[in-house]
């Protein structure tokens, strides 16, 4: 288990285990325990959601040998829970469509679906990214999916259902997974740490949650990342946030802050000034700009809605940061602040073809600060 990455070391064995995605994991226990158990389940939403897991545990809690009549959980001890967390079951198969995309290859799947499981009570056919099927493949799925053996279950994960054909999702009970909030990733991390015997203060697991896009995966990853690149592992050093800024190439929250002083002060050449000086020391000026966009919509929602500083549109701010934000707001008219975020928003498009990166933010400060004198 040495070698192993945190997201398959510390992958859910049960349903108890799984963080997010509720409502389809209270779908599923029921189906099992009830023995309601369809025969093709499609899964979608994005990457590192759970898609994969979900369906290993599904696999796992049907050909369970001990689990018993009115119960969803695997006992995770018997032959057939044991070879299927250890990748050797023979009966549950899993296919990337992505490498196995033809018609061939469904074919000999469609053929293999006749012969009964070689110890299990059910064979699952996990496929994954099926969206990448191609049409003569998907077409040869359908009748299979349709009226399969009583003995086979297909599990159709992917990351764009949009693209999977409506005769196929038709055939499937489907179960939309959904990016995951940063207090649910926290909560995942903080198991993790506590299990890897590390500590790391919660700001820190904020940062890598933030950083995540939602996917708990992703989250892992960089966990296992920080880990590493801090020598922590096993010792009682804490890692802190400002350990890991550098690491994950986060942007200081007081040079966005500072920056956005300069416009709501109406001081361009500080703000270019400030900008290049940025660009000397080798400051990625696209992560700024992003960071950048956040924080002024941060300040737009504050100004129309008003928040508070645990809301989790506002996450990542200590609360001196989060005063100097509503300070900041209060400075800025709405509208002003809108069609400066709009700005922004079109320079950071502009820089990725721009021979001089720091050009269309020089041009939108610029435009920002020419607002008010209109």
């Amino acid at each position: 288990m040495a070698n192993l990455v945190l997201y398959r070391k510390y992958r859910p064995q049960t349903f108890a285990e799984i963080i997010g995605q509720e409502h389809i994991v209270q779908t599923l226990t029921n189906a099992i325990s009830s023995g309601m158990i369809s025969h093709a389940y499609l899964f979608g939403g994005p990457r590192g959601t759970g898609k994969t897991t979900l369906a290993r545990l599904l696999a796992k809690a049907v050909n369970c040998q001990n689990r018993k009549d009115g119960e969803c959980e695997p006992c995770n001890k018997c032959p057939s829970c044991t070879e299927i967390m250890e990748g050797r079951s023979m009966d549950l198969i899993e296919i990337d469509a992505a490498s196995h995309r033809g018609i061939d290859e469904v074919r000999e799947l469609r053929d293999g679906i006749r012969f009964a499981p070689t110890k299990s009570k059910y064979k699952v056919f996990i496929i994954d990214e099926c969206h990448q099927l191609s049409k003569d493949a998907a077409n040869a799925l359908l009748k299979t999916l349709e009226e399969p053996p009583s003995h086979a279950i297909f599990v159709l994960a992917t990351t764009e259902i949009h693209k999977m054909i409506p005769t196929i999702i038709s055939r499937c009970q489907r179960f939309d997974f959904r990016k995951l909030t940063v207090p649910e990733i926290i909560r995942r991390l903080e198991i993790i740490s506590e299990k890897e015997k590390v500590k790391i203060e919660k700001a820190a697991l904020e940062l890598i949650a933030l950083n995540s896009g939602g996917s708990i995966r992703d989250s892992e990853s960089l966990l296992d990342q920080v880990l590493t690149f801090s020598g922590t592992l096993g010792q009682k050093t804490e890692i802190r946030a400002e350990d890991i800024k550098d690491l994950l190439g986060l942007v200081e929250i007081n040079l966005v802050s500072q920056f956005t002083d300069f416009l709501s002060e109406n001081k361009a050449p500080e703000a270019i000034n400030f900008l290049n000086e940025l660009t000397e020391k080798g400051l990625d000026l696209q992560e700024f700009t992003k960071a950048l966009i956040n924080y002024l919509r941060q300040a737009l929602i504050l100004k129309i809605i008003g928040i508070k500083a645990e809301d989790p549109i506002i996450s990542g701010l200590t609360k001196e940061e989060f005063q100097k934000l509503q300070k900041q707001a209060s400075d800025f008219k709405e509208e002003k602040l809108r069609q400066i975020l709009n700005l922004f928003l079109e320079a950071e498009n502009k820089m990725r073809y721009s021979s001089i990166p720091q050009l269309p933010l020089e041009l939108a400060i610029i435009e920002a600060l020419k607002i008010e004198e209109e």
